[in-house]
């Protein structure tokens, strides 16, 4: 597909993690670079779990409440999703919990009450609780359906059908272009709800009309360099919303992506932090994340 960028250096990016990471990015890596096992992934996300069998503490960065939230079960989802094919009982637990959190519509609110706001972005503390959200629950189905691929208790999950309905539903009543979120979570969530359901196929052409040329959404509300970018869509080859992008649009965004790492060989993320640990977890979070897209698509 494309030459290797020279800049892309794994030592100095193993070295990025050890020095600033938090363990359970650390372990992630690990796993993903074959130097590590499935069952450290598990025990470092076992910190983040609350007895209601959901996930708070900081799992979310820019989310430091103690609180169980759907934002936190989406990177819940992603280290499950990483030990494939191994498969954990915390991932049905965690769908009951969702279930239990669940508006009556099917979605599930941006973010459930906070009582102890200190380093939480102001859109997670003062989030509507009653209100369903595409942009999460688009996200968060997205990430369970991925891990339904190899745990049957997921894909068999009520609570997994319910959201699924739920986002298929919403996404069809979008008539004008959404939030650069809400557009690129809902993509996701189409392209790997089309294994499984018949009408995404053609809600993903639908939605794709709002993509421009180059697929580089700016993102209202956020930093002035805050954009969503076509491999933040669409991480992975031979995947239906692929298709979307043109093939010089994604060798594109792969050589801008192995060219951001930076001199201490991690990434950083172009949205804002909120506190010094946030911004900490979510660089550690967006150098695992760069290290398996430009894995998965042959650059390293």
């Amino acid at each position: 597909m494309m030459l290797k960028p020279a800049t892309i250096d794994l030592p100095a990016a193993v070295d990025f993690m050890a020095t600033h990471a938090r363990p359970l990015d650390r372990h992630r890596l690990r796993l993903l670079l074959g130097t590590g096992a499935p069952e450290p992934v598990l025990a470092a996300t076992e910190a983040y779990r609350n007895a209601d069998g959901g996930y708070g503490w900081g799992l979310e960065p820019d989310l430091r409440s103690g609180t169980s939230q759907p934002g936190a079960a989406l990177h819940a989802f992603e280290a499950f999703e990483d030990i494939a094919p191994m498969t954990t009982t915390r991932a049905g637990a965690l769908c009951d919990w969702l279930e239990s959190v669940s508006l009556p519509a099917g979605g599930l609110p941006f973010a459930l009450p906070v009582n102890d706001p200190a380093g939480t972005a102001r859109w997670w503390a003062e989030a509507d609780a009653g209100a369903s959200s595409l942009q999460i629950t688009a996200v968060v189905t997205a990430a369970a359906l991925r891990v339904a691929r190899h745990d049957p208790v997921v894909a068999a999950h009520p609570w997994t059908a319910r959201a699924t309905r739920y986002c298929l539903d919403a996404v069809r009543a979008v008539e004008e272009r959404p939030h650069a979120l809400v557009l690129a979570f809902a993509l996701q969530f189409l392209d790997v709800a089309h294994d499984s359901e018949p009408e995404a196929a053609a809600l993903l052409d639908r939605l794709a009309t709002h993509l421009p040329d180059d697929g580089i959404l700016p993102v209202d509300g956020g930093t002035e360099s805050e954009v969503i970018r076509p491999l933040d869509i669409a991480p992975a080859p031979d995947r239906p919303v692929r298709s979307l992008f043109a093939p010089d649009v994604v060798v594109a965004d792969l050589h801008r992506l192995g060219g951001t790492q930076q001199d201490d060989g991690g990434w950083r993320v172009e949205f804002a932090e909120f506190s010094p640990a946030g911004a900490l977890d979510w660089r550690g979070h967006a150098t695992v994340r760069a290290v398996a897209v430009l894995r998965a698509n042959g650059v390293i």
